[in-house]
């Protein structure tokens, strides 16, 4: 790593030190006082009641899909056991009409499962979008509250003082203020 490559890491560690000697949280007594905030965006969905309700619902449906490839996969082994046993009673160009449809049904139910696959991934990109979308009010009162100029993801931090990640805190706002969100409109994609 060249000079330019440790550049950013020490000139965040300067940043955050300076900020944490800031007066920017004068306005609310026992808060961080740092600038500079961070949060672990992964585990403010997660431990969000919103979070919890999407990933619970994603997750019985994951299942519920599971469950309709076994048994579409015990069909279709079924389907190619009968295929198999009527062979030697067949012509060869029947059997092959008969291995050819069979294949283009199997081909045709696999892309189908596919896109149920996709959806559900898809559904849960969307929930999460309309989460931090939602959030983003919130998330500000925070900044504002502790005097900071920014929130950070952890991850995209070196090294920061434990003081400054707010992501429990931000969960329990946003639980107080969401919920679960089933009464959140999710927003279109623009």
């Amino acid at each position: 790593m060249g000079r330019r490559g440790l550049l950013y890491p020490v000139l965040l560690l300067v940043g955050l030190w300076f900020g944490a000697a800031a007066p920017g949280a004068a306005q609310n007594p026992g808060a961080t006082s740092s600038t500079i905030l961070t949060i672990n965006q992964e585990r403010l969905f997660a431990a969000s009641l919103f979070g919890e309700r999407v990933t619970g619902e994603i997750e019985v449906a994951s299942e519920t899909l599971i469950a309709e490839n076994r048994r579409i996969e015990a069909d279709l082994t079924a389907e190619e056991k009968s295929l198999t046993d009527q062979r030697p009673k067949l012509t060869p160009e029947a059997f092959r009409l008969l291995a050819d449809a069979f294949d283009k049904k199997v081909q045709a139910i696999r892309r189908a499962q596919e896109v149920k696959t996709r959806e559900l991934g898809r559904r849960l990109e969307e929930e999460r979008a309309a989460y931090f979308k939602l959030i983003v009010p919130i998330l500000g009162e925070l900044m504002n509250e502790h005097g900071a100029t920014a929130i950070l993801d952890r991850r995209a931090i070196f090294i920061s003082s434990d003081g400054v990640d707010i992501t429990d805190e931000a969960v329990r706002r946003i639980d107080a203020t969401l919920g679960d969100g089933v009464a959140q409109p999710i927003a279109p994609e623009e």
